[in-house]
């Protein structure tokens, strides 16, 4: 099975990172390719950033010419072009902010999710909305760290510590990482907070792999429906 896993900014280390904790999330079998757009946004801080990014997000998918993938893993947390990138690929595309939050429904009534900047929680409570689980959410608190900040893990650390017990005083019970920047840092900081910590991007990577495993893939009738025969398809043939 291969999962291709798309940042949603431009830089590169930033995908490694994703991929490195993608991998460590899959199972034996799966191969994870990461996919950088060649244009676009830095970082993805805000609502301009988001939708630029989710135009070249798809622009990458739509040009993609690599080995064909079973999955799609759409790591950027909060942004745009989830719906676009469903309606496009022909395999199953799990976004790692609903599939955090899927997860941590399992886990607790209510979570919180700790995020970089302030700015960044309008567009994570409306992706929340969309996917149907908003109403779990007790809380978006940011770190006050803006993406490229996230390179210094001591300091990531600390913040998001201190960002986790304002979403524990708001009710929360579980937590979720709200930027695939983070990801890892699950296993440093559950413990120290006696809370379940959930990494979206090792989430989506599970979730995506079930999908495939079951053999299934996105809905073609009503929001998803589109004439594809006329089209070139990308991923698996429908």
């Amino acid at each position: 099975m291969r999962i291709v896993v798309t940042n949603c900014n431009t830089t590169q280390w930033m995908t490694e990172e994703i991929v490195r904790g993608a991998r460590a999330a899959a199972s034996p079998g799966t191969t994870v390719t990461g996919l950088t757009p060649p244009w676009g946004p830095e970082s993805a801080e805000g609502w301009l950033d988001s939708h630029l990014s989710a135009a070249a997000v798809l622009d990458a998918l739509r040009t993609y010419d690599g080995p064909r993938y079973d999955a799609v893993v759409l790591a950027g947390f909060g942004e745009h072009g989830r719906e676009g990138v469903r309606e496009l690929v022909g395999v199953p595309v799990v976004d790692i902010t609903e599939a955090a939050a899927h997860l941590a429904c399992l886990l607790g009534r209510r979570y919180g999710v700790v995020t970089t900047l302030d700015r960044s929680r309008g567009q994570i409570e409306d992706s929340l909305e969309l996917a149907g689980v908003g109403r779990n959410c007790a809380a978006v608190v940011g770190t006050g760290l803006g993406v490229l900040d996230l390179d210094d893990p001591q300091r990531t650390e600390a913040a998001f510590l201190a960002a986790a017990e304002q979403a524990r005083r708001a009710g929360a019970e579980v937590l979720v990482l709200g930027c695939a920047g983070m990801t890892g840092l699950q296993r440093t900081v559950g413990e120290k907070l006696g809370l379940p910590v959930v990494d979206g991007v090792a989430a989506a990577v599970r979730l995506a792999e079930s999908l495939v495993a079951l053999g299934l893939t996105t809905s073609r009738a009503g929001s998803y429906a589109h004439p594809l025969p006329k089209r070139r398809t990308w991923g698996r043939p429908h």
